[in-house]
């Protein structure tokens, strides 16, 4: 298979060469992962090497679908490892990565689940994303197209360095109906691209698993559920528990937002994780994917559009506060509670994924900058003072900010060099790294996505899409893939765009599909970066 179809690239760039982008010298190049001679970006199919061995299959990684394309990664709290999430229906890969020798550590394939869903059987599984537990012990893994959420155990040693990697079957938590596991999650067995054994294992039963239908107050984790169709949540209960984005916080709480609307609150200490709060999609809008905690137990989430095709004429941009405090351990905690602080929410939103406050149905005005009236709430990431938040717009191609105890909000764009002028000023460095090869492509597209701000506090490190997304196509299309880095101004109330770190991927022959609302796009770039971390030198 043609290189970049199936496990993607990682880029790395060390500081000191983006210091000599930022200060006009040349583009920062990629480092390479195997090794200090050869250049980056770095093909995860050689960080895992295609001989690695499923343990409960016998098969060979390379002969087994779904390796697929790399959909971001997240470090841990040490900073000593990432994990590594590969987006693909019916695929189920995550792995670990050593941040200083750039190694794969382990690799993992979730349990696929048979559950029903509008009167049908389905059986899948598939990582969205993964994110380590707050101090560095769990991982904790959203099967997306499994509905469920599942745990990988971590150990270490008294220097942060992990010395085992164990998936916990009775740790899993079902967001389905009528659940049952079709294939028990495995590890793989060999030696890294270093000839250095892997590290894995699996532990528990999926008896002890929560794979009910019902949450501990008595309702369908799911709308219909089997168990019994009627008990649904008064706040319009959770129409499709697809689980987008787990976000941890030292409390050992797990937000799981929800694509359908809806949020389940898990404690991850537990096994099985134990669902500790729950809301309604009236309260709590679907497809959010940033999270993060600031100062004072406070949680801030956000709302987006849906990754299905149903987002291609939806409109959502909400931020919503939560006070992580609230979840009881000991007892069952009320539906709805503790209710939500609404920070922030855009009335031209559709009445979509649990909105009910909203303009019309629909929005058909596309996604193309300049004519498109559609907003797509994602990436989010608070300063290094926790002061302020800073929530991106993907299809606005703007950065939403908000005083954490105030919540006034302020807002700067990505297309203008200045940050405030829109695209009727003189443009930003995205449109001297757009994509040329494809008339009618909107240059000077940015196109945001995860984000995270620098340990100096002085910039934010942001993931820019490209011409041919690979997800959300319908409010994924970009034209200058790669890193956008925004210099943090007025004290970290704004910001604007002062650089590119441009990436490519030319060898991906993939067929690209319809681009709804945006460009058929028939150029040779397949470029696609979802997330991006900064991972202090130590």
């Amino acid at each position: 298979m043609t290189s970049g179809t199936k496990g993607g690239y990682l880029w790395i760039w060390d500081s000191t060469s983006i210091q000599e982008q930022l200060g006009g010298g040349p583009d920062a190049e990629p480092l390479g992962c195997l090794d200090n001679k050869t250049a980056g970006p770095c093909n995860l199919l050689d960080v895992f090497p295609q001989t690695l061995t499923d343990s409960v299959s016998g098969v060979v990684l390379g002969d087994l679908e779904g390796f697929g394309r790399l959909h971001g990664v997240i470090k841990d709290p040490q900073n000593k490892y990432v994990n590594a999430n590969f987006f693909a229906p019916g695929g189920g890969f995550v792995g670990i990565i050593d941040t200083d020798t750039k190694e794969a550590v382990a690799l993992f394939r979730v349990t696929s689940f048979e559950y029903e869903y509008s009167s049908t059987k389905k059986v899948n599984r598939s990582v969205h994303m993964s994110f380590w537990t707050a101090d560095g012990l769990g991982i904790i893994i959203s099967n997306l197209h499994g509905k469920a959420i599942e745990r990988i155990d971590i150990a270490r040693d008294s220097n942060g360095k992990i010395t085992g990697a164990v998936f916990n079957k009775s740790a899993s938590v079902g967001l389905g109906s009528n659940m049952s596991v079709e294939a028990e999650a495995s590890y793989f067995e060999g030696n890294n691209a270093f000839g250095r054994s892997l590290l894995g294992g699996t532990k528990g039963d999926y008896e002890d698993a929560d794979l009910g239908d019902l949450t501990p107050n008595g309702l369908c984790k799911e709308n219909d559920c089997s168990a019994s169709p009627t008990l649904i949540s008064q706040a319009g209960g959770r129409s499709n528990n697809v689980p987008i984005c787990p976000i941890p916080t030292k409390n050992d709480n797990i937000y799981v937002t929800l694509g359908g609307g809806g949020l389940l609150v898990l404690d991850s200490s537990s096994a099985p994780m134990k669902i500790v709060g729950e809301y309604g999609k009236n309260v709590v809008y679907g497809a959010g994917c940033g999270g993060v905690e600031v100062v004072g137990n406070q949680v801030f989430l956000n709302g987006g559009v849906s990754a299905s095709g149903a987002g291609a004429t939806q409109s959502t941009f909400a931020v919503l506060s939560f006070d992580d405090t609230k979840y009881n351990r000991d007892g069952v905690n009320p539906e709805n509670h503790p209710m939500p602080e609404r920070i922030y929410q855009d009335k031209t939103n559709t009445r979509t994924i649990g909105n009910t406050e909203g303009g019309s149905e629909t929005n058909e005005s596309g996604q193309i900058p300049g004519t498109t009236t559609r907003r797509d709430s994602h990436g989010m990431d608070v300063t290094i003072d926790g002061k302020y938040l800073h929530v991106v717009d993907r299809i606005q191609n703007i950065i939403e900010t908000f005083d954490t105890k105030t919540f006034e909000r302020d807002t700067y764009d990505l297309v203008s060099k200045d940050g405030k002028g829109g695209r009727e000023a003189p443009a930003g460095p995205c449109f001297a790294k757009s994509v040329l090869d494809s008339d009618g492509l909107t240059l000077n597209d940015p196109t945001p996505d995860l984000m995270e701000v620098t340990p100096d506090g002085k910039h934010i490190m942001v993931a820019f899409r490209g011409p041919a997304p690979i997800s959300v196509a319908h409010a994924g299309q970009g034209s200058c893939p790669g890193v956008g880095i925004v210099e943090i101004t007025e004290g970290g109330k704004s910001g604007k765009l002062v650089a590119v770190l441009r990436t490519t991927n030319r060898l991906d022959v993939s067929v690209i599909n319809t681009i709804v609302g945006g460009h058929d796009y028939d150029g040779v770039e397949r470029s696609d970066v979802h997330g991006v971390i900064v991972i202090p030198k130590h």
